[in-house]
Protein backbone atom coordinates (compact mmCIF):
# COMPACT_ATOMS: atom_id res chain seq x y z
CA UNK A 1 0.00 0.00 0.00
CA UNK A 2 1.36 3.31 -0.99
CA UNK A 3 0.10 7.20 0.16
CA UNK A 4 0.79 9.68 -2.06
CA UNK A 5 1.79 12.92 -0.32
CA UNK A 6 1.57 16.19 -2.30
CA UNK A 7 3.88 19.10 -1.43
CA UNK A 8 1.64 22.10 -2.49
CA UNK A 9 3.78 24.92 -1.64
CA UNK A 10 6.01 27.06 -3.74
CA UNK A 11 8.81 26.54 -1.14
CA UNK A 12 9.74 22.81 -1.01
CA UNK A 13 11.37 22.46 2.62
CA UNK A 14 9.03 25.23 3.85
CA UNK A 15 6.67 24.85 7.04
CA UNK A 16 3.58 22.63 5.15
CA UNK A 17 7.09 20.09 4.21
CA UNK A 18 7.57 19.86 8.26
CA UNK A 19 3.83 19.01 8.78
CA UNK A 20 3.92 16.44 5.64
CA UNK A 21 7.03 14.83 6.84
CA UNK A 22 5.44 14.01 10.46
CA UNK A 23 2.91 12.17 8.54
CA UNK A 24 5.40 10.58 6.12
CA UNK A 25 7.20 8.77 9.16
CA UNK A 26 4.39 8.09 10.91
CA UNK A 27 2.65 6.27 7.71
CA UNK A 28 6.12 4.51 7.23
CA UNK A 29 5.80 3.22 11.03
CA UNK A 30 1.90 1.85 10.47
CA UNK A 31 3.44 -0.40 7.58
CA UNK A 32 2.64 2.08 4.73
CA UNK A 33 4.85 3.09 1.62
CA UNK A 34 5.36 6.73 0.91
CA UNK A 35 6.44 9.07 -1.75
CA UNK A 36 6.11 12.92 -1.58
CA UNK A 37 5.43 15.22 -4.95
CA UNK A 38 6.46 18.54 -4.67
CA UNK A 39 4.22 20.79 -7.48
CA UNK A 40 7.04 22.87 -7.59
CA UNK A 41 7.33 26.81 -7.92
CA UNK A 42 7.17 27.35 -11.74
CA UNK A 43 3.59 29.05 -13.47
CA UNK A 44 0.78 26.46 -13.37
CA UNK A 45 -1.85 27.32 -15.52
CA UNK A 46 -5.55 27.47 -13.94
CA UNK A 47 -8.08 25.26 -16.26
CA UNK A 48 -9.07 27.08 -19.26
CA UNK A 49 -12.70 25.23 -19.30
CA UNK A 50 -11.40 23.51 -23.00
CA UNK A 51 -13.07 20.18 -22.24
CA UNK A 52 -10.09 18.50 -24.48
CA UNK A 53 -9.77 15.75 -21.42
CA UNK A 54 -12.98 14.23 -22.09
CA UNK A 55 -11.40 13.16 -25.65
CA UNK A 56 -7.97 13.46 -24.74
CA UNK A 57 -8.23 11.30 -21.46
CA UNK A 58 -6.08 13.65 -20.07
CA UNK A 59 -5.33 17.98 -19.53
CA UNK A 60 -4.44 19.30 -23.20
CA UNK A 61 -2.05 21.40 -20.85
CA UNK A 62 0.90 18.65 -20.72
CA UNK A 63 2.39 19.62 -17.74
CA UNK A 64 2.95 18.26 -14.16
CA UNK A 65 -0.43 17.66 -13.87
CA UNK A 66 -0.20 15.01 -16.37
CA UNK A 67 2.41 13.63 -14.50
CA UNK A 68 0.68 13.46 -11.36
CA UNK A 69 -2.20 12.12 -12.73
CA UNK A 70 -0.39 9.39 -14.14
CA UNK A 71 1.35 8.95 -10.55
CA UNK A 72 -1.84 8.67 -9.44
CA UNK A 73 -2.90 5.52 -10.62
CA UNK A 74 -0.60 3.64 -9.58
CA UNK A 75 -1.47 4.76 -5.26
CA UNK A 76 -3.79 4.14 -2.75
CA UNK A 77 -4.15 7.39 -0.80
CA UNK A 78 -3.12 10.97 -0.85
CA UNK A 79 -2.60 13.74 1.83
CA UNK A 80 -2.32 17.01 0.25
CA UNK A 81 -0.34 19.79 1.86
CA UNK A 82 -0.84 23.61 1.22
CA UNK A 83 0.20 26.60 3.74
CA UNK A 84 -2.28 29.77 3.55
CA UNK A 85 -2.42 32.18 1.39
CA UNK A 86 -5.18 34.70 2.15
CA UNK A 87 -7.23 32.42 4.18
CA UNK A 88 -6.99 30.01 0.97
CA UNK A 89 -4.96 27.01 -0.50
CA UNK A 90 -1.95 28.77 -2.26
CA UNK A 91 -2.47 29.70 -5.95
CA UNK A 92 -0.50 27.25 -7.32
CA UNK A 93 -1.90 23.86 -5.64
CA UNK A 94 -5.87 25.37 -6.32
CA UNK A 95 -4.64 25.79 -10.51
CA UNK A 96 -3.05 21.97 -10.13
CA UNK A 97 -5.95 20.84 -8.20
CA UNK A 98 -8.46 22.50 -10.40
CA UNK A 99 -7.26 20.81 -13.45
CA UNK A 100 -5.68 17.42 -12.00
CA UNK A 101 -9.25 16.76 -10.62
CA UNK A 102 -11.85 18.08 -13.36
CA UNK A 103 -9.06 16.39 -16.32
CA UNK A 104 -8.97 13.05 -14.40
CA UNK A 105 -12.73 12.73 -14.06
CA UNK A 106 -14.24 14.12 -17.12
CA UNK A 107 -11.39 11.64 -18.76
CA UNK A 108 -12.99 8.57 -17.21
CA UNK A 109 -10.11 7.94 -15.08
CA UNK A 110 -11.07 6.84 -11.76
CA UNK A 111 -7.68 7.31 -10.14
CA UNK A 112 -9.25 9.34 -6.87
CA UNK A 113 -12.62 7.58 -6.43
CA UNK A 114 -13.09 5.54 -3.31
CA UNK A 115 -9.16 6.18 -2.63
CA UNK A 116 -9.09 7.47 1.22
CA UNK A 117 -7.80 11.14 1.02
CA UNK A 118 -6.38 14.09 3.61
CA UNK A 119 -5.30 17.60 3.65
CA UNK A 120 -2.00 19.15 5.68
CA UNK A 121 -3.15 23.17 6.58
CA UNK A 122 0.13 25.14 7.44
CA UNK A 123 -0.35 29.25 8.47
CA UNK A 124 1.16 31.59 10.42
CA UNK A 125 -1.51 32.02 12.12
CA UNK A 126 -5.53 31.87 10.73
CA UNK A 127 -6.89 31.26 7.43
CA UNK A 128 -6.60 27.23 8.34
CA UNK A 129 -10.58 26.64 8.75
CA UNK A 130 -11.37 28.09 5.63
CA UNK A 131 -8.57 26.42 3.58
CA UNK A 132 -9.51 22.73 5.00
CA UNK A 133 -13.40 23.84 3.87
CA UNK A 134 -12.10 24.61 0.25
CA UNK A 135 -9.77 21.85 -0.25
CA UNK A 136 -11.86 19.09 1.00
CA UNK A 137 -14.38 19.95 -1.43
CA UNK A 138 -12.54 18.24 -4.27
CA UNK A 139 -12.66 14.74 -2.32
CA UNK A 140 -15.89 14.80 -1.75
CA UNK A 141 -16.89 15.58 -5.31
CA UNK A 142 -15.13 12.94 -5.99
CA UNK A 143 -16.17 10.23 -3.54
CA UNK A 144 -12.78 10.03 -1.50
CA UNK A 145 -13.02 9.00 1.84
CA UNK A 146 -11.75 11.61 3.62
CA UNK A 147 -9.45 11.09 6.76
CA UNK A 148 -9.57 12.92 9.69
CA UNK A 149 -7.53 13.56 12.96
CA UNK A 150 -8.07 14.36 16.67
CA UNK A 151 -8.78 17.90 15.97
CA UNK A 152 -8.60 19.91 12.33
CA UNK A 153 -5.79 18.87 10.24
CA UNK A 154 -3.75 22.01 10.65
CA UNK A 155 -0.18 22.94 12.10
CA UNK A 156 1.31 26.59 12.96
CA UNK A 157 4.23 28.44 12.54
CA UNK A 158 5.72 31.37 10.60
CA UNK A 159 8.86 29.57 9.41
CA UNK A 160 9.57 25.23 8.62
CA UNK A 161 11.33 25.33 12.62
CA UNK A 162 8.51 26.92 13.91
CA UNK A 163 5.96 24.27 12.95
CA UNK A 164 8.10 21.11 14.53
CA UNK A 165 7.48 23.28 18.13
CA UNK A 166 3.88 22.80 17.81
CA UNK A 167 3.42 20.15 19.53
CA UNK A 168 -0.54 19.62 19.36
CA UNK A 169 0.02 20.16 15.67
CA UNK A 170 2.53 17.50 15.17
CA UNK A 171 0.28 14.99 17.16
CA UNK A 172 -2.60 15.78 15.04
CA UNK A 173 -0.03 14.72 12.13
CA UNK A 174 0.82 11.33 14.22
CA UNK A 175 -2.85 10.72 14.55
CA UNK A 176 -3.73 11.49 10.91
CA UNK A 177 -1.14 8.98 9.51
CA UNK A 178 -2.16 6.16 11.70
CA UNK A 179 -6.02 6.90 10.78
CA UNK A 180 -4.58 6.69 7.13
CA UNK A 181 -2.95 3.56 7.68
CA UNK A 182 -5.97 1.73 9.37
CA UNK A 183 -8.45 2.72 6.50
CA UNK A 184 -6.05 1.85 4.18
CA UNK A 185 -5.52 -1.82 5.87
CA UNK A 186 -9.06 -2.06 6.48
CA UNK A 187 -9.91 -1.32 2.43
CA UNK A 188 -7.45 -3.93 1.83
CA UNK A 189 -8.92 -6.85 4.11
CA UNK A 190 -12.27 -6.24 2.25
CA UNK A 191 -10.88 -6.81 -0.78
CA UNK A 192 -9.44 -9.97 0.52
CA UNK A 193 -12.97 -10.85 1.21
CA UNK A 194 -14.05 -10.05 -1.84
CA UNK A 195 -16.21 -6.84 -0.80
CA UNK A 196 -15.69 -4.42 -3.97
CA UNK A 197 -16.87 -0.64 -4.48
CA UNK A 198 -20.72 0.14 -5.01
CA UNK A 199 -22.13 0.38 -8.88
CA UNK A 200 -21.58 3.50 -10.47
CA UNK A 201 -25.03 5.20 -11.92
CA UNK A 202 -24.85 6.92 -15.28
CA UNK A 203 -24.14 10.75 -14.05
CA UNK A 204 -27.37 12.90 -13.99
CA UNK A 205 -26.36 16.57 -14.86
CA UNK A 206 -29.25 19.53 -14.08
CA UNK A 207 -28.84 22.91 -13.57
CA UNK A 208 -31.20 25.81 -11.93
CA UNK A 209 -32.53 26.81 -15.66
CA UNK A 210 -35.59 24.38 -17.61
Amino acid sequence: MKVLLVNGSPHEHGTTSVAIHEVEKELNANGIETEIFWIGNKPISGCIGCYACSKLKKCAIDDIVNEFVKKAETVDGFIFGTPVHYAGMSGLLTSFMDRAFYSASSGGNDCFKFKPVASVICARRAGTTATYDQINKYFGITQMPIISTRYWNMAFGRKAEDVSKDEEGMQAMRILARNMAYFLKCIEAGKEKGITPPAQEKTTFTNFIR
